[in-house]
């Protein structure tokens, strides 16, 4: 396991995964962002891993966390307190991919944790194998640690 630290948020990453944890905001207010494969990542991706979801393979997970704005807070949407630890594989549907990829299905996650915003979204790369896949990406999920920042 290895650890990746940065913008008040931690997680640990089972052998052989790929993440960048990276700020999408100004020096001011940063938000932190998290793209973590079982793929090499490209140095070229979207807020949601556009550029990434091509390259993936069959057995390949994507998770990504993405923060908000810390008004966003108070949002409906952010309602749910607290990190999810896992995901459920019933949650995951073609349907709720960024973009349609045959095979793909992801799910996602609002919260809000420690006064911060987020999102979390996943996509496997074969949705008929959910329930494996999923398991692997909730090995990400877990780890996942969100501080006041």
């Amino acid at each position: 396991m290895a650890e990746l630290t940065g913008y008040g948020v931690s997680v640990e990453l089972p052998n052989g995964w790929d993440a960048r944890l990276y700020s999408r905001g100004g020096p001011d207010a940063p938000r932190a962002a998290l793209h973590a494969a079982t793929f090499p990542l490209p140095n070229e991706r979207g807020d949601f891993g556009s550029g990434a979801v091509e390259m993936m393979g069959g057995d390949d997970v994507l998770v990504v966390l993405l923060e908000y704005d810390r008004a966003q807070t108070s949002q409906p949407l952010f309602a749910s307190a607290g990190a999810p630890t896992a995901l459920d594989p019933a949650a995951f549907s073609p349907g709720a991919l960024q973009r349609s990829r045959a095979g793909q299905a992801g799910a996602q996650a609002f919260f809000n944790a420690n006064g911060r915003a987020f999102c979390l979204y996943a996509v496997i790369g074969r949705s008929a194998d959910r329930d494996r896949l999923v398991a692997v990406a909730n090995r990400v999920v877990a780890g996942i640690r969100i501080a006041a920042y």
